[in-house]
């Protein structure tokens, strides 16, 4: 019986690198996202079939796991620790940001499809050894840890979220919010009403509201352990 790569020979179909593939597989969830996308599809990018690719990967979330992991990697790349523990999470978080501001549509992927490859473990490592550096107790730090971890991906997949919509939905959600805002009834609704020419709409300024947000969770983090 012909294995996969067999077949792939007599078919004149190339055989394609575990690299190759996974880069394939960023730019199909740049055009799509990670409900509509198939390692069928994948495998017909490629020029190949479904059974070649799970020689690489023994399923679809493995795949996309993988593919969130690189962004982390590229996130990771040049990456030295400097400041103290707050600057080193800040800085690192930030790098996260923009390594998935650049590939909006695989935030959803990292947050869906948490990632256990080596670019998961060098963030986890920096924040983790950042946290020690505060002072904190050790058995404080895994829970620190895991809260500042979900605010950095829940963050990131807000933004990517408003990022993917197209320059239609964008001039009409913003007629939405012209309406809603500006448009309020002041007896019904006073203080929108009273606030409507400052209030921004939520793609504003995102690059500060992650940072002030951020720094509350750090601040919080410093505050524990002037107690510890």
């Amino acid at each position: 019986m012909l294995i996969s790569d067999e077949r792939d020979e007599m078919a004149g179909r190339r055989r394609w690198s575990t690299g190759e593939i996974l880069d394939a597989a960023a730019e199909l969830l740049r055009t799509g996202d990670a409900d509509s996308f198939s390692v069928r599809k994948l495998a017909a990018v490629l020029g190949t079939d479904s059974s070649s690719l799970y020689r690489h990967f023994r399923s679809k979330t493995e795949l996309l796991r993988a593919v969130a992991d690189r962004i982390l990697l590229a996130a990771m790349d040049g990456y030295r620790p400097e400041g103290d523990w707050k600057q080193r999470i800040m800085t690192l978080a930030l790098r996260v940001r923009e390594a998935f501001g650049r590939h909006p549509q695989l935030a959803a992927v990292w947050g869906r499809y948490a990632s256990g490859g080596t670019g998961s473990r060098l963030i986890m490592e920096e924040v983790l050894q950042a946290l020690r550096a505060s002072g904190l107790p050790d058995e404080e730090i895994p829970v620190r840890y895991h809260r500042i971890a979900v605010l950095i991906a829940a963050l990131i997949a807000s933004e990517a979220g408003v990022s993917t919509i197209t320059p239609e939905e964008h001039e009409q959600g913003m007629e939405l919010f012209r309406v809603a805002v500006l448009g309020a009834d002041p007896e019904r609704f006073p203080a929108l009403a009273h606030f409507a020419r400052d209030v921004r709409p939520l793609g504003v300024d995102r690059r500060a509201a992650f940072e002030e947000i951020l720094a509350v969770q750090l601040a919080h983090i410093e505050a524990a352990t002037c107690l510890s």
